[in-house]
């Protein structure tokens, strides 16, 4: 079984000295990431895999969970249970296509869609366990990265089989038996639950089954966002790769990403038409806007802001053609409007220490709705009002999650005997 290589960004310096090296076998060379696919999770386990100084020495493993048709109401199952579902499906059915009526909608055909990883290896616990047992005397102990609620079991399974061959690291919140991982790195607001105004808003019947049920325990690193890529080695890269489009541009440059609603962070054609209004009334303190979208953008809201905006001179919208234009943005904006929604974008948005502008926060609920009151409280973002005045800047301390978070693991390794070595 090969995994994939991933691409060689430029690393960084925050190993532990070597004075401090574990012996011959507690240097970590290497680390194996495990993802589901999904760019918002595999960021998050890169990025600290760049802060660590192991870029170019990681290996990419995937847990894909089947999509497209009635797959799209199993995601609450475990992966295993969804696989073992779909091909009794597919056992039942046959590889013929047929439809499926929900509440009186006629949704897709159940295989019309993959996951579109139908050429990535997935991610094997035991045979991964089994290189880390193997190759310990020769290689030394393997750094393990997962993120998302799909790696949970795979990540812990391989600190099961091979537990002192390996240092796993789960990012995002495995809601239970956090134990079963060296360390967990997970933001502030997922501990939301338990302080005293979400227990006022959870009947008491339903308090045992809402997670976590316990404060962090000393494996636990808290964050105040997501964990990325965008450090300032990635910045000066995506500056000087984009300098021919976005240096020449007037200033200032607003950047305004759109996300998609969310369960906890519900908005449509309202917010559209609100966020085009405040665009229109600060345009003139703009040099030049650019617009981008992401992939849950529903086309009712991208619609709004195009109809608006495609004819204005000052304003680019990026149509999903081409490069993706989002690290040369985070690297030459003067200042973002950002959707409350996005957690990942606010995080990158919040680390480069320019304007952050956040519209649509007031609809977010729950831990969401901590989140953004936490970034408020600490004076990295505003709520955009369409009365600000782009020119006039303003800074603040930027989050560091991710350089903080790699420090962590460099101190937990230590406690093992163990360090990072990077060359």
């Amino acid at each position: 079984m090969r995994p994939i290589r991933l691409p060689e960004p430029p690393g960084g310096l925050s190993a532990v000295p070597e004075i401090f090296e574990g012996g011959l076998y507690g240097a970590i060379r290497r680390v194996v990431v495990i993802g589901n696919g999904f760019a918002g999770a595999e960021n998050q386990s890169i990025g600290l895999v760049r802060a660590l100084g192991l870029s170019g020495r990681q290996s990419l493993y995937r847990v894909t969970r089947p999509r497209g048709g009635i797959n799209e109401w199993l995601h609450w199952l475990p992966v295993s249970l969804h696989k073992k579902l779909e091909y009794l499906m597919w056992r039942i059915c046959g590889e013929r296509r047929f439809e499926v009526i929900v509440k009186g909608k006629k949704v897709m055909p159940l295989s019309v869609e993959t996951s579109g990883l139908s050429d990535v290896l997935e991610a094997d616990a035991k045979h991964i366990a089994k290189m880390a047992r193997e190759t310990f005397e020769k290689d030394g102990p393997l750094l393990v990265v997962a993120s998302g609620r799909d790696t949970i079991s795979i990540s812990s399974s391989i600190k099961c089989l091979a537990p002192d061959n390996v240092f796993v690291v789960q990012i995002q919140h495995p809601r239970s038996h956090l134990n079963r991982f060296d360390m967990v790195i997970t933001p502030f607001h997922d501990y939301y639950p338990l302080t005293p105004h979400a227990q006022k808003q959870i009947p008491r019947f339903l308090r045992r089954w809402i997670t976590p049920r316990e404060p962090p325990g000393k494996n636990v690193i808290l964050t105040v966002g997501a964990l990325h890529q965008a450090d300032s080695a990635a910045l000066r890269n995506a500056a000087s790769a984009w300098y021919d489009e976005l240096a020449p541009l007037p200033k200032p440059l607003l950047v305004v990403n759109v996300g998609g609603p969310t369960r906890n962070c519900p908005y449509g054609k309202d917010l559209a038409m609100n966020l085009a209004g405040m665009l229109q009334n600060v345009l003139w303190s703009c040099g030049s806007v650019r617009i981008s979208f992401s992939r849950r953008t529903p086309e009712k809201v991208s619609k709004i802001l195009v109809r608006e905006f495609s004819t204005n001179p000052k304003v680019f919208i990026w149509d999903g053609e081409g490069p993706n234009p989002h690290m040369g943005h985070l690297a030459w904006a003067d200042a973002f409007v950002i959707t409350a929604d996005s957690v990942s974008m606010l995080s990158e948005a919040c680390s480069t220490g320019k304007p952050v502008y956040v519209i649509g926060a007031e609809l977010c609920t729950w831990k969401f709705a901590d989140f953004q009151k936490s970034l408020q409280e600490r004076g990295v973002v505003r709520p955009f009002t369409g009365k600000e005045d782009i020119s006039e800047s303003w800074s603040y301390p930027p989050l560091n999650d991710t350089t903080e978070a790699a420090n962590h693991v460099n101190l937990a390794l230590a406690e093992h005997g163990w360090s990072i070595r990077t060359y």
